[in-house]
């Protein structure tokens, strides 16, 4: 029991930390602004999120995996959106 309770709430937890990357992501694309972003940052979160996605997948261990793939997509998404925008 204790083991599927860690497990649900290590996946639910990894998703809720996660989607914190795509509120930053819908500001950017609301203002078109990329000035409050640090690009360094970012940039270490989407590493270290494909890094730790790659590691869940070679453990095959659920939690991780979706966790990580939502930080990657949310991290990648920002630093999509500020370069688009840095740009202009």
């Amino acid at each position: 029991m204790y083991k599927e309770v860690l497990y649900f709430l290590t996946t639910i937890m990894g998703i809720v930390m996660s989607l914190w990357h795509f509120f930053q992501a819908y500001k950017i694309y609301k203002t078109k602004s990329w000035k409050d972003v640090s690009l360094v940052t970012f940039s270490i979160f989407a590493i270290g999120s494909l890094i730790r996605l790659l590691y869940g997948l070679n453990l095959n261990q659920t939690p991780i995996v979706i966790s990580f793939a939502i930080g990657l997509i949310g991290s990648g998404s920002v630093l999509f959106l500020s370069i688009k925008y840095r740009k202009k």
